[in-house]
């Protein structure tokens, strides 16, 4: 989807400005994916990333039962109750320079709605689907929808505030290296480390 949205990629008919949006809705699964216009160089602009994981986050947790976790393994895999459901995409143009602004971004998703009839539970370790984890009825439009609304939000947020609320809500909901001090470096989008003295940084 991410790449199908991609201003070159795609037939010249289809606008793919700032704020398009679309989505696929297949038996059990839902992708959907949004252009970006940034005004900062690519590397500072990485952070929509970011908050565009934020806002799927949310959007599940508002759909999903009460004390629903959403969390997230770096970069980019959603899981749902320590299952995996889909995956965080960013796509940027082919040799854009990091100190340049970029034309266009575009960020999207992938994620599993329900088993496909006949599936036998533990056939895939480790992976499950948010019907089975007791999202009721939840469609694919109610899904996009909800990211949008949030998604929407955090842009807002990131504009008028900076950065930092983005790189806390997505360090608070990240599994994985939890015995390191973790940061996001705001002008790349990498998850820096600290472990033992020793420092990481793990690009985007």
């Amino acid at each position: 989807m991410a790449r199908a949205l991609a201003p070159e990629a795609g037939p010249p008919a289809l606008s793919r400005g700032a704020g398009t949006l679309a989505f696929v809705a297949a038996p059990g699964r839902v992708e959907a994916a949004v252009v970006l216009e940034p005004q900062m160089p690519l590397a500072a602009a990485r952070l929509a990333f970011h908050v565009g994981a934020n806002a799927l986050a949310d959007a599940l947790t508002v759909l999903g039962p009460a004390n629903m976790d959403v969390q997230f393994l770096w970069p980019g895999k959603l899981r749902v109750n320590q299952g995996h459901i889909g995956e965080f995409r960013l796509l940027t143009p082919d040799a854009a320079a990091d100190d340049a602004v970029p034309e266009w971004l575009v960020i999207g998703f992938a994620c599993r709605l329900a088993w496909r009839d006949g599936h036998e539970g533990g056939l895939a370790p480790g992976e499950t689907a948010l019907a089975a984890e007791g999202f009721e009825d939840v469609t694919a439009e109610a899904v996009v929808e909800a990211w949008a609304r949030h998604l929407l939000a955090g842009m807002d947020e990131w504009q008028n505030r900076g950065p930092r609320r983005a790189s806390e809500k997505f360090l608070a909901r990240l599994l994985d290296h939890a015995g390191a001090k973790r940061g996001l470096d705001p002008a790349t989008g990498a998850l820096m480390l600290e472990r033992d003295g020793a420092r990481e940084s793990l690009p985007l």
